[in-house]
């Protein structure tokens, strides 16, 4: 089947998350049953109109313009794929013009909230407390994504350079300077590991359960939501929130864009500009504040 010699290239040719492409899997088999509603057998035999009236569909039942977007996305990666392996001569998701979707700002959480995080959190005794907060200062003090988190291994941490080395979207590795804090939970957390489950190999995940096993992305979900929920009031308390807080304060406090971008291993400056929204609005704020015609912004 087409779909699956597709999954198969994002898989191992594009080197995608296993992430990724389960969320295209779902994407196409959802593209694919609304077809099946229309009598149309096969995905690739799809034409532009199919494509539109399915996207009018998906924003009718609700679905908002970036969800819908993704879904689109995965499709012209399908046709293109198509198209390069003789399988169909169309591609009706080329002059197809996506959704407008309202420009949405990153979610972070403010540095005064965090120091109380560190400062005031009653982390649980013996290895729990050293893994929750290891977890929390690996989050925000190198601004990784939760599946980067997960998937680092005991060998990625180098004790004498300070760094992390940390395997990102497409395999694409980058190194990452680790601060006195970070350090300090993570030695903490290894002493107590070794001390509770023994020695680990280089290669056996760095984080660990108390009973060794690997830590669920579900579970960190929940761990980060709980401790975020103490000191913020505010609706989405993730892990990928962190990594915006991360990328936020580190442009409050001056860091160059380029360095930022390469910290949070984006490919290209627009995915990183996004957070420099934030540090303008509150250069405006500062200069209506205190400019005698500023106009007292708030």
């Amino acid at each position: 089947m087409l779909i699956d010699r597709y999954l198969e290239h994002l898989t191992y040719e594009k080197r995608y998350s296993a992430h990724t492409v389960a969320a295209y899997r779902r994407d196409l088999s959802q593209f694919g049953a609304y077809l099946a509603e229309q009598g149309v057998v096969a995905v690739e035999a799809a034409d532009d109109k199919l494509v539109r009236l399915w996207m009018m569909n998906a924003l009718e039942r609700g679905e908002s313009p970036r969800t819908v977007n993704r879904r689109l996305s995965a499709l012209r990666g399908f046709y293109r794929f198509a198209r390069l392996t003789g399988s169909t001569t169309a591609e009706p998701t080329a002059l197809i013009e996506p959704p407008k979707t309202p420009k949405r700002l990153p979610e972070f959480v403010d540095e005064r909230s965090m120091d109380r995080l560190f400062a005031e959190m009653a982390w649980p005794d013996g290895y729990k407390g050293e893994l929750d907060r290891l977890i929390m200062e690996l989050l925000y003090g190198t601004g990784m994504r939760l599946a980067e988190l997960i998937s680092l291994r005991v060998g990625d941490y180098d004790r004498h350079t300070r760094s992390l080395r940390v395997l990102g979207k497409r395999n694409k590795e980058r190194i990452i300077p680790l601060g006195d804090a970070l350090l300090t939970a993570i030695n903490a957390y290894q002493r107590t590991r070794e001390a509770k489950l023994g020695a680990a190999a280089m290669d056996a995940p760095l984080l660990v359960s108390a009973q060794g096993e690997p830590l669920a992305r579900r579970s960190v979900q929940r761990l980060v939501a709980h401790y975020l929920g103490g000191v913020t009031s505010q609706r989405k308390r993730s892990p990928h929130v962190l990594r915006h807080t991360f990328a936020t304060h580190m442009l409050d406090h001056g860091a160059d864009l380029n360095a930022v971008k390469e910290l949070l291993g984006h490919a290209g400056l627009a995915a990183t500009q996004v957070y420099t929204h934030n540090t303008v609005e509150k250069l405006k704020n500062v200069h209506a504040q205190a400019h005698p015609r500023g106009g007292r912004r708030t």
